[in-house]
This record gives structure tokens, sequence and C-alpha cells, in this order.
């Protein structure tokens, strides 16, 4: 050691060597690691040596990241995190909706069917017997109006005078046919004197009373040569019940009307008929020709029903297409094999009556007759009811000469 050495009291001891600084070897600027522009490389700094602490109290920190200094680029700024996005509505598709729409009404429609088809009172009312008039061309109907008072209560009896009488007879009978002949339809008064099967010669209402819906229709076939196709029957408290649920009907009458026993005072002129009134119309024999005229007014009452069941105002009317069904289905007696689309069809085929295009009549009549068991009857034209009956077996228009207005 040199005397100008320090002691460890702060003052130089002449016997020790002062420490001497260790310069790190040359060459260590070149040392990746070293950052320039902070002198280092003019002491030749080599961090791998450094690290090893082999320069005592002169041992360099470790060395910055790479890139620190003059060449570190400049910091990337992150970009903006973007907005959550809002889910997207569903994409409405038009043919999609009314496809759905479709398939809604068409399950409407036919579980509508069905279930007011459910609610027509069935009977089997078409006779299978030996001798029975074969299938002929177009559409045969026996329409009839019984005086059946079933679901009406005692207050509406007394409304609507229809008395007490319990069962059902025929109040009125009428015969439809349609086809490629036209539509025809024919009264066939309740007094009419044919025979019955099984009971001799009496009156055509008889047939209802003796054997019920099967033997009337029986009797008609032989008495006309014509097969019936289909059976519909309506009796008083469901005649009243359609006439409401379309609003009325509209008639004209030449002259007034009044018959205490039906309830009806009717003035002159056209108006719109309620159901007891109308009930009331089609019942009254208050005419100078008696049942002749009635069954005459029956005809034009049925076939302004059927028109105004069937019109605009009606049926695209929820609130009397509705009614109009409910009442429809529910009052009708049809045969086991009838349907609803059959009475639509006959609805269809009694609209064009009221507009002229059909044919309404009566059977010809050609005198009277008593006897004791029938009392008062009306006799058929032979000639002329034959004539009518053969046009309508063969789906031919009706002649005009056996046309009875």
């Amino acid at each position: 050691m040199t005397d100008e050495a320090w002691s460890t009291r702060g003052r130089r001891d002449p016997g020790v060597e002062p420490p001497t600084e260790r310069l790190p070897p040359q060459g260590a600027a070149d040392d990746p690691y070293a950052p320039r522009g902070y002198g280092r490389e003019a002491y030749g700094f080599d961090p791998s040596v450094a690290r090893q602490g082999q320069y005592g109290y002169n041992d360099a920190p470790p060395p910055p990241p790479p890139g620190y200094g003059d060449e570190m680029p400049p910091p990337r700024r992150r970009p903006p995190a973007a907005a959550p996005r809002r889910p997207r509505p569903p994409r409405r598709r038009p043919g999609r909706v009314v496809a759905w729409l479709l398939v809604a009404v068409l399950v409407l429609v036919v579980g509508g069917y069905f279930y007011l088809d459910s609610r027509l009172n069935r009977i089997d009312a078409l006779p299978d017997y030996s001798g029975r008039p074969a299938d002929t061309p177009g559409t045969n109907w026996l329409v009839v109006g019984s005086d059946s008072r079933e679901g009406l209560d005692a207050d509406d009896r007394r409304k609507l005078r229809t008395g007490n009488a319990a069962g059902r007879r025929t109040d009125s009978m009428m015969l439809l046919h349609y086809g490629d002949g036209g539509t025809t339809l024919v009264s066939l008064p309740r007094d009419s004197f044919v025979a019955i099967p099984g009971h001799g010669s009496n009156k055509l209402n008889a047939a209802y009373a003796f054997g019920g819906p099967k033997l009337l229709v029986r009797t008609v076939e032989q008495a006309t040569g014509i097969r019936i196709d289909h059976y519909a029957e309506i009796g008083f408290g469901g005649f009243v019940g359609v006439v409401d649920a379309v609003g009325g009907v509209d008639m004209c009458l030449k002259q007034p009307l009044r018959d205490p026993k039906a309830g009806l005072n009717l003035r002159p002129g056209c108006q719109t008929l309620s159901g007891a009134e109308a009930l009331g119309f089609v019942r009254t024999r208050k005419f100078a020709n008696g049942d002749l005229e009635r069954v005459q007014n029956q005809r034009r009452f049925f076939a302004a029903l059927m028109d105004k069941a069937t019109s605009p105002g009606v049926l695209f009317n929820p609130f009397r297409s509705i009614p109009l069904a409910l009442n429809s289905t529910s009052n009708f007696t049809v045969d086991e094999g009838d349907h609803l689309l059959d009475l639509v069809r006959l609805m269809w085929a009694m609209r064009s009556l009221s507009g002229g295009d059909g044919v309404t009549t009566t059977v010809p009549v050609g005198g009277f007759g008593s006897s004791a068991a029938a009392g008062s009857f009306v006799r058929w034209d032979r000639a002329k009811s034959e004539a009518l009956f053969e046009a309508l077996r063969e789906d031919e228009p009706v002649p005009s000469s056996v046309v009875r207005r």
C-alpha cells in the first residue's frame, strides 16, 4: 500500500493502498443491450459482466428493455372500445306473417264448420223400401215446417199465439228441385188427398202423424215419382229465431192482414216482418182461397228469407251471421246423411227464386172433396201434376201451362 492510503477513521493511512476504479473492458459499447445516448459507450460497459457482480461497488443496474431511448417507437394508442352492439330485432318477413294468418283463418273456418255441423239435429228420414223411385238428375229436397213447440216456454207460446198442442205435425211442405233445368219450388198443400202406404188414402199431413218423417217422405215419393235426396225440418221456435237473427224479412202486402188467432195485424205496403210477425204470416188462413193462398205466401216468404240470409249485409256482419249460423244449425232437423254444406247449397238455390230466376208454384189442383175419415181435402189435377213431376224427374224446365203463381 502507498502512503496516500486512507484509514478507517477517515484519515489517510500511509500503509494502505487506496482503491482504484476499474473501468469496463473496451468493446462493451458494441453490446446490443446498452442503450445509446446515455454515455455508456465511452466506458465500454459490459452488462453480462456487471450482472455477474465482478465490479464491486460499481456494479451497474440491469439494463433497460430493448428499444428504450431514442430508438423506442411511440406508444401505440389502443383504439377505443367499441360500444356493445344491441341485438337486432328479428327481421319481419311479410310472406311468413301472411302464411301464418292464412293457417289461422283455415283452422278457424274448418273448426267452425265441424262445430256447426255437429249442432244439426239428425234423424233417419229417408227410407229404403222396395219399389222406391230411382235416382234422377238434379237434387231434390223435402222442406217441412212443423208446428212443434219444442223450446218454447209458456210465455213464448202466449206471445207467438202457438197454442199448447203437444207433439209435431206438418204445417207446410215444399218440394225443392235444382239442377241443369233450373230451380223449382213446389208447394204441397197439407190437405192434399193422397195414398199413404199402410193407411189408405188421407190428407198428406196425416202421413207425418202416422209415421213421422220416414212415412211422409215415402208418401211424397210415391205420389210424385221423385226420389227425395235430402230432408229438412224446422219448428215454430227455430223459424222465429232464424228470422230475428237476420234482422227481419221484407215483405210487400197488397192489402191489410189481420188474424187475432195468429197475433197478426199488418198494414198494406212494404215492411220488415219480425220473427213473431213472420210466423203469423206463414200460418194464417185469412184469405179468400184459404190454404192455397197460404202456401203461396209460404213460398214467397221462404224465398225472401233465403235471399236475406245469403246477402252481404248478413254474411259479412258477424252480429248477423253468427246468430244465424247458431240458430239455423240448432233448430234444423235433417237426415242422417245431410251436412251443413248441403244446407248451404239449399240456401243458395233458394236465393235465385226471390230474384225471379226460378219457378215457384203449387201442385196443380183439380178440385176439392171430403170424406168421413179425412174431412175436407184437395185433389190434384192428374194430367198437369204429372207433367210437372215429369219435368222435375228429367231435370227439364217446367212447362208454363202447369205453373200456378
